[in-house]
């Protein structure tokens, strides 16, 4: 079975705050031929995390205080651009997508990316990164209702994994098999964390559920620990990861702290994912503050970069007219109009959503490809396709602006 990688770190305090997960041995029989150290195991140390329908976790106060910063940041983005600049949400739900997916090491290109956005040949990596998008957009739109369901992660988790050609038959399904992480491809030898045994997850999952529609705790904090528990239970075969970051914002969704907006959180946790994957590591070791730390202060540096994103997307258009300077109310300038919300197009799109001739369509790609507006994807005679290219190159510059380097 796959393995997913994580890091460990030292914990910032001996000084646990939460249950430390307890353990139990299980028989171990490997079902694929693999070395001969695989083939010799015969038992398997789980981990069994606890119970937190009812746990509440006391945090010192700067930690509350960053919290509380974080979650301000947060409400104090949705509110300025949930409304003003719509199509913002669709953006940041590509650029959530993206860096989950390259935390579990599926990297696609943007132009790739951008491809499979409009459902034209690409390579597998922009495919799932599509899908994960689609993901967050349902789980956290479900959660709009004020309350996380059971129903609702499955779904998501349908479809993210559908197409996936190896666990697609896994789909929306809570895993039977034990699984881990870290160690060896072919048994959990040697792995960083070996999950809950299958016949307990569904119990499990209902516990965090429960926990997940509490309201007598603050969002972020709530948030933080149903992402921790979530990796810890690993319900799924595979694409826990994308599921437990898209959970963070349902939870934040549920609580009201967003309307609109989707924050990129795992854009600044790809940005420093070592610690990412060292923070959860140490919730399972009872310190789970640290990784309550840990979110406040990547949710407070996802809302900073979404912020710059908006402005700069917010002033795109105006560049383009400028640059382009086409007719009011010709085809280029109401393509113009639309491509924050449709950066990837083909001449389909342009003719359904504006309701022109083909001709019309053609000929105002190409002048805003002449502009350098827009890039073309493909050299296919009948499947061409273009992108905007400054908005689908934001999504690694707000990457790179949590990284520090721009």
């Amino acid at each position: 079975m796959p393995k997913d990688a994580e890091t460990t770190v030292t914990p910032l305090s001996n000084e646990a705050d939460w249950p430390v997960h307890g353990h139990e041995v299980r028989p171990w029989k490997s079902s694929v031929r693999g070395p001969k150290e695989d083939r010799m195991l015969t038992e398997v140390t789980v981990s069994l995390p606890p119970h937190i329908l009812t746990l509440d976790l006391p945090l010192p106060g700067d930690v509350l205080a960053a919290v509380e910063r974080a979650t301000v940041a947060i409400a104090t983005l949705d509110a300025m651009y949930g409304d003003r600049l719509a199509t913002f949400g669709s953006f940041l739900i590509r650029s959530e997508a993206v860096s989950s997916s390259r935390i579990e090491r599926e990297n696609a290109s943007i132009d790739d990316i951008a491809k499979a956005t409009i459902g034209l040949k690409s390579p597998s990596a922009a495919r799932t990164t599509v899908a994960a998008a689609r993901a967050v957009q349902h789980m956290v739109t479900d959660a709009s209702s004020g309350t996380i369901t059971l129903d609702a992660v499955l779904a998501a988790h349908h479809t993210l994994m559908h197409d996936d050609p190896h666990d697609g038959i896994y789909a929306g399904k809570v895993r039977t098999v034990q699984n881990w992480i870290g160690g060896s491809d072919y048994s959990p030898r040697g792995a960083v964390h070996v999950p809950p045994p299958p016949d307990t997850v569904e119990e499990y999952l209902a516990d965090l559920i429960g926990f997940a529609n509490r309201d007598d705790l603050p969002a972020l904090v709530q948030a933080a620990l149903v992402h921790a528990q979530f990796e810890s239970i690993h319900p799924f075969a595979d694409g826990n990861g994308r599921i437990g970051r898209a959970l963070i914002n349902a939870v934040l969704r549920r609580r009201g702290v967003t309307r609109r907006l989707v924050v990129p959180i795992a854009s600044a946790l790809v940005a420093h994912v070592d610690a990412y994957f060292g923070s959860v590591n140490a919730y399972r070791d009872g310190h789970a503050g640290q990784f309550v730390a840990h979110l406040a202060a990547a949710a407070g540096l996802a809302a900073d970069g979404a912020a710059a994103s908006a402005d700069y997307l917010a002033s795109l258009p105006i560049q383009w007219h400028d640059t382009v300077g086409a007719r009011k109310g010709s085809t280029t300038d109401r393509i113009i109009d639309v491509l924050l919300e449709y950066p990837a197009l083909d001449v389909h799109t342009v003719t359904n959503r504006l309701k022109v001739s083909d001709q019309a369509a053609w000929d105002a790609l190409n002048r805003l490809t002449e502009a350098g507006v827009l890039h073309e994807l493909t050299r296919s005679k009948r499947d061409r396709a273009w992108a905007a290219t400054e908005v689908m190159n934001e999504l690694d510059g707000l990457n790179n602006r949590l990284r520090g380097i721009a």
